[in-house]
């Protein structure tokens, strides 16, 4: 990977629907040359996709939450259970396995107060192998793009 498939990406990243023309034109390459880029980087495996960046109060999840989970046990069959399970909740947009004081974050998204609670009560605290859980309710997302 060189400088201009590192610049091909950085616009990927901003603009997932830019044209093959202006994405050429924005990396300083012609189009064809640039399309085989954007192939080869799509067959190796770099760029693993194109999604929609959705509003989430547009689509009823505008409340987000970073919840810490402590598991009871960390043997290998109860990570397991646990990380099938919480997969399948459609409220929990992302779950990353992390060292420190907790075993697992999560970013859940749902309407509001009321429908975090009733998640949080009768859906993720009566997982199994769920020690503890701790909640952060987010109250301003910044990111490079909007900082």
């Amino acid at each position: 990977m060189d400088d201009v498939d590192r610049s091909i990406l950085a616009v990927l990243e901003q603009h997932g629907r830019i044209s093959n023309q202006e994405l050429a034109n924005r990396v300083g390459l012609s189009p064809s040359p640039c399309l085989r880029r954007v192939r080869r980087l799509e067959e190796t495996g770099a760029i693993r996709g194109y999604r929609a960046l959705l509003d989430p109060a547009a689509v009823g999840r505008g409340l987000r939450v970073l919840v810490g989970v402590r598991l009871l046990r960390h043997a290998r069959a109860d990570v397991r259970q646990f990380e099938s399970q919480v997969v399948r909740l459609r409220e929990v947009v992302h779950c990353h396995h992390v060292t420190g004081n907790y075993d697992y974050l999560l970013q859940v998204e749902v309407a509001d107060l009321p429908a975090y609670e009733a998640f949080h009560a009768d859906r993720l605290a009566s997982l199994p192998g769920v020690a503890a859980v701790t909640s952060y309710v987010v109250m301003k997302t910044l990111s490079a793009g909007n900082a």
